[in-house]
């Protein structure tokens, strides 16, 4: 009998965010983020506009006709980020994130590192690299972890 390779667990939830990161309306990049502790996940999200608003999809990207880079100018971005939309959830649910990890597709630009940093995140896990550099300086300056792994396969093998 033929054993299938399981996904270990930070493969598993890389692999949930990137499915998450589907629903993404950005022109750029589809980020998706999942907030995990104790090997289960709290919430999850992606960036796009906010509830009711137009979108990417529709209008275009702001931060391309401005002519800005990818990891700043966030306040110029249509879209809420994945993982404020992750927070935002947490929040409407009444859930807490602190101590939890975040596995997400794009590490966090400075606005969110400092969101991520106030809610005291344990760790950040990726499989991308910061295009923020400050951003990454200041997560290790406030003692959070960072992991950037190989990126998962996006195969999803299982049987029916």
């Amino acid at each position: 009998m033929m054993n299938q390779a399981r996904p270990n667990w930070d493969e598993y939830f890389l692999k949930m965010a990137m499915l998450v990161a589907e629903r993404s309306t950005c022109l750029r990049h589809h980020v998706g983020a999942i907030f995990v502790k104790d090997k289960r996940f709290l919430t999850t999200g992606y960036n796009g506009a906010g509830r009711g608003e137009k979108d990417c999809l529709e209008l275009g990207c702001k931060k391309d006709e401005l002519g800005i880079a990818s990891g700043f100018g966030s306040e110029k971005c249509r879209a809420i980020h994945a993982e404020q939309n992750a927070i935002i959830q947490a929040a409407i649910f009444g859930m807490s994130v602190r101590d939890s990890k975040l596995y997400i597709t794009l590490p966090p630009c400075m606005m969110c590192a400092k969101e991520v940093k106030q809610l005291g995140i344990e760790e950040i896990i990726s499989y991308n690299k910061f295009f923020n550099k400050e951003a990454e300086e200041y997560l290790r300056e406030a003692k959070i972890g960072i992991r950037i792994l190989p990126r998962p396969s996006d195969r999803i093998s299982f049987k029916d």
